[in-house]
């Protein structure tokens, strides 16, 4: 069987309001990064099918005689919310040689990929293929890097395995897919999603699948149909922290003093549906500077719930200072403890004022980029829409 060429991507992920809080019942909004990873699938008449991740170092080709050998006799099309296969997950395992509890992040790319392919094509003929892939978006910063890889696997494979139909049209730069391929697309990331992270929300595979907005309460994933493109700094601090930690120390502080921090917890739960408000008005009226001025008083709200937590950071603080003299609002996003900060910008927001900011932020040690959030989700490309730089990697392979 000979697949066809496929270009996709898959935006990252920000959480704007709600982090923490949102392990407790309350709303919590992410939005698409303008930071994208991008894959190429590419048909191959080698036998072998092979994976490169530069961005990791990682360059793989596996037989595809001895990937036959580990096809379950049950394997087809699985539905979906549908758990791992676990025995397809242990002999995956036992071939790439990581039969312990611990993966690194090549491992876990490696295996979520040839699950993703073995689950897909298992039930007819594997083909042969190369699969490339270049991420704009640092891995281990609580961006959806690796939902984004995810993504981009998932709607590449459905799309070589003809699942679901390719949307690109001829005269097409890029192209989206239908509601209902989408929720496939989705499915199987979180397939690939439960591989990396075990037990992972939904949230990250979901806003990589949709862009925009998402609203998430109670395990409930709502994609929020139109909201404004809003151009941000991204900040990673580079301070390596523990998810699992921070949430821990947030709930014993919950425990310990109720009577403080549940009404904290609703204040949180208030400022995203403000947000959410707010957003929605500004794509259905002018915006104006009030707009701006209620984004940014949530901003800081927010990052002062967020301290009273216990997951702020000295570098978070000194993110918040910096933009703060040139007038911008910083919060953190995710888990905090140090990983990532986002501050907004306004559109009349000059140019030398953000370049300054940026080095200012670098020469704290941050790494820093100007980017935009509310963009769209996975998208077919043709080659000529590919960013120059993304291409000419993705074309090494």
């Amino acid at each position: 069987m000979t697949v066809k060429d496929v270009f996709v991507s898959a935006p990252g992920k920000a959480i704007l309001h709600g982090e923490h809080a949102v392990v407790h019942g309350k709303v919590a909004l992410a939005v698409s990064l303008n930071l994208r990873t991008y894959l190429r699938l590419k048909g191959t008449t080698t036998g072998n099918v092979c994976i490169n991740l530069p961005n990791i170092d990682t360059f793989l080709c596996y037989d595809l005689s001895e990937l036959k050998q580990l096809i379950p006799v049950s394997c087809g099309k699985r539905e979906e919310g549908k758990p791992l296969d676990a025995e397809l997950v242990r002999k995956l395992r036992e071939f790439i040689g990581v039969t312990n509890g611990n993966l690194d992040t090549c491992n876990m790319a490696t295996l979520s990929f040839l699950y993703i392919y073995i689950s897909l094509f298992g039930s007819s003929e594997l083909p042969s293929l190369t699969v490339s892939v270049w991420s704009e978006l640092p891995t281990g910063a609580g961006l959806g890097s690796s939902a984004a890889y995810s993504v981009c696997l998932a709607s590449a494979l459905l799309c070589a395995s003809g699942a679901i139909p390719a949307p690109l049209k001829e005269s097409d730069q890029s192209a989206r897919w239908c509601q209902e391929d989408l929720e496939q697309i989705n499915s199987w990331a979180f397939q690939g999603e439960m591989i990396i992270h075990g037990n992972p929300s939904g949230v990250d595979n979901a806003v990589g699948t949709w862009g925009g907005m998402l609203r998430f309460l109670a395990g409930k994933i709502i994609p929020l149909s139109r909201v404004p493109l809003l151009r941000i700094l991204l900040t990673n601090t580079k301070v390596p922290r523990s998810t699992k930690v921070l949430v821990a120390g947030v709930k014993d502080k919950i425990n310990k003093f109720p009577s403080i921090m549940t009404p904290v917890l609703d204040s949180v739960d208030a400022i995203s549906c403000t947000c959410e408000k707010i957003l929605s008005e500004m794509t259905c009226e002018p915006i104006t500077g009030e707009h701006y001025n209620i984004l940014e008083e949530l901003i800081d709200i927010n990052q002062h719930h967020l301290n009273v937590m216990g997951v702020g950071h000295p570098s978070l603080d000194t993110l918040c200072q910096v933009t703060l003299t040139k007038g911008l609002h910083s919060k953190l996003t995710g888990a905090g403890g140090g990983g990532c900060g986002i501050t907004l910008l306004r559109p009349e927001t000059d140019s030398s004022v953000v370049q300054t900011t940026v080095q200012d932020l670098k020469d704290c040690g941050f790494d820093c980029w100007e980017t935009s959030i509310g963009g769209p989700g996975v998208q077919q490309h043709s080659p000529l829409s590919v960013k120059e730089e993304v291409l000419e990697i993705l074309n090494r392979y």
